[in-house]
């Protein structure tokens, strides 16, 4: 009889492979793009990581005539399309996908994905940028950038002579209007209730201008349009109920922005509003992460200052990569 052979099958569990990266940029923003293009000319290979706004602010965008090189302005999606080219070039590489989780590992940062993956990298920049808050109404998303925007001193000089209305009660309202109030004929700004939180400094201000004016308890219940531009709003009246409609050109949210750093919270510093603490080189509170663009900018929140950071947090990842950390 022959003999009998028994096989036993040995299950190894499955080994994970991560590759250590030199450097990861989080957000592909101007700030993370920019990053990027100085991260990749310094030979780093840097792993750009999407977001869940990829291209950021600049995608809601329509001409950006502030940019230097382009007296002629370009298209916000153009210029990050273009700058994310530009960084491929150099060789940059991209990656969809939201970081959801940070690790602090002992000579290494650890990042984990919405999808799961699971990332490991020498230094990091965040450029993850901020959120504007908006109404939360269907109608505003229909006419972003074609009558709803964010940003005044990207968009106001588009309303020349034209009636603009602006949400908002805080010192931010009042700095939109009176930038605004420069282009247009008549700056409205719409309050829910019946007085500004803004400085008295800042009221002033806004009430000596003949442009500015207010209208109290009110609340955008409706943005109008012919489909191609808004031409109204739908008000309504926070203390009788009753809605109104008004004709205007544009509308301008001045109702804050949100950080997007919930998933670095407990592990790097952050200030009372959310944003990343940085120094003047945008270093973060942790060594080998570094800060760029909106995400820890309160007060300019320009396309240019935000490439202007990237650049800095590019080169400082690269010393700090090169030093061992």
């Amino acid at each position: 009889m022959g003999s009998l052979l028994t096989y036993t099958t040995f299950l190894y569990p499955a080994i994970l492979f991560i590759r250590m990266e030199q450097l990861i940029i989080l957000g592909a923003g101007i700030a993370g793009l920019t990053a990027a293009v100085y991260a990749a000319r310094a030979h780093l290979n840097p792993l750009v990581i999407g977001g869940n706004e990829e291209g950021g602010q600049l995608m809601l965008t329509t001409a950006v005539d502030n940019f230097p090189g382009f007296p002629d302005g370009i298209l916000g999606p153009e210029l990050i399309e273009n700058t994310k080219k530009q960084a491929e070039k150099f060789g940059a590489r991209f990656k969809s996908g939201q970081a959801v989780g940070f690790e602090v590992k002992k000579g290494m940062f650890g990042i984990t994905l919405q999808s799961g993956d699971k990332l490991e990298s020498k230094s990091v920049i965040i450029a993850t940028g901020a959120s504007a808050r908006w109404l939360g109404i269907p109608s505003e998303k229909q006419y972003q950038a074609r009558g709803v925007h964010t940003c005044a001193t990207c968009d106001a000089y588009f309303y020349k002579e034209k009636i603009v209305y602006v949400v908002g009660g805080g010192d931010s309202a009042m700095e939109e209007s009176l930038f605004i109030s420069k282009f247009a004929k008549k700056v409205i700004v719409l309050h829910r209730r019946d007085s500004f939180r803004a400085s008295k400094i800042m009221q002033d201000k806004f009430f000596a201008n003949p442009k500015c004016s207010a209208l109290w308890n009110k609340t955008v219940e409706e943005i109008k349009g012919d489909g191609k531009k808004m031409t109204g709003l739908v008000l309504k009246d926070t203390k009788t109920g009753k809605t109104e409609e008004v004709q205007g050109d544009g509308l301008f949210l001045a109702v804050g922005h949100i950080p997007n750093t919930d998933f670095v919270k407990g592990k790097l510093d952050l200030d009372d509003l959310g944003y990343l603490i940085a120094d003047d080189h945008n270093h973060t509170s942790v060594p080998g992460v570094f800060a760029a663009g909106d995400v820890h900018d309160r007060r300019f929140k320009q396309a240019v200052t935000a490439a202007g950071s990237g650049c800095m947090a590019a080169m400082e990842a690269e010393k700090y990569v090169e030093h061992g950390g």
